[in-house]
């Protein structure tokens, strides 16, 4: 499905009760073939997906609440589109359902066929809320570099290596990722953790690349394996994670995670800004 016909931008019915052909599915291949991934995925991990907005109804129609989390595997055929993520989620405020298990199993079995790929599901309920917590990306953060920016559109060419001794091994993040939904143009704003074995890369470089995505339309998964494949390109790391965490929109938040080596799933633990 493209984009276009999506919900993206336009007026939407809320529907109150349990519909799942509201999911709107879009596939990956077309923008990796734009972006230059080969069809033997040179990475793996997951879109991790939070929800703040979730509800539905008891037996004795009594409203529920929890929070949510979900992963989509990268080597899954689709995405899901964002808004209809939200109007599916919504559609569960006035359903009643028998206990949790349902609720999981349902999200489980509609946001799977979807996205192409089994979806893992957890649900956070009430009780567990106080122990939900918040932390910023670790690593060495570039952010107070003193650089003048002149690219406000993906510019690969501004990464670079520079001369060290040896094989470098570090953690570097930004705050400062902007980019803006593909079809609205609405701002999504980002934090992202760059994990690398290799020849040095260039901080201030990285830095301006990075802050090169403020002007340019891309979904969030997609603007990742951009940064994930342009570093790998233009800087040749022997390994190499890109993590990306972006603020919520309407009761969700999108947090993909690519890596070309073993390295355990990234906590799923929220920043401030979220």
């Amino acid at each position: 499905m493209h984009p276009e016909l999506s919900p993206l931008g336009k007026t939407s019915a809320y529907i109150e009760h349990y519909d799942p052909s509201l999911l709107f599915p879009i596939p990956r291949l077309a923008k990796r073939v734009e972006i230059g991934v080969p069809a033997s995925l040179p990475f793996f991990g997951s879109d991790i997906w939070n929800a703040y907005e979730l509800s539905w109804l008891n037996p004795k129609g009594k409203p529920q609440v929890a929070l949510a989390s979900f992963g989509v595997p990268a080597d899954s055929p689709n995405i899901i589109e964002s808004k209809s993520f939200k109007l599916y989620l919504n559609s569960f405020n006035q359903t009643r359902l028998d206990s949790v298990d349902e609720l999981k199993a349902r999200l489980q079995r509609d946001l799977s066929a979807a996205a192409g790929a089994t979806v893992s599901v957890r649900i956070v309920l009430p009780e567990d809320f106080g122990r939900e917590r918040v932390a910023e990306l670790d690593g060495y953060c570039i952010d107070n570099l003193d650089v003048e920016i002149t690219h406000y559109q993906p510019s690969p060419s501004l990464l670079r290596t520079v001369p060290a001794d040896g094989v470098v091994e570090e953690t570097l993040c930004s705050n400062l990722l902007k980019s803006n939904c593909l079809v609205t143009g609405q701002p999504d704003w980002g934090s992202v953790q760059i994990r690398y074995r290799g020849e040095a890369i260039d901080r201030a470089g990285l830095l301006s690349y990075l802050i090169s995505f403020r002007q340019h339309n891309e979904f969030h998964e997609q603007c990742v394996e951009r940064i994930f494949m342009d570093v790998l390109r233009e800087c040749r790391p022997q390994a190499l994670s890109v993590y990306a965490r972006y603020t919520r929109r309407g009761g969700l938040d999108i947090n993909p995670f690519r890596t070309s080596f073993t390295l355990a799933a990234p906590a799923n633990v929220r920043s401030a800004r979220q």
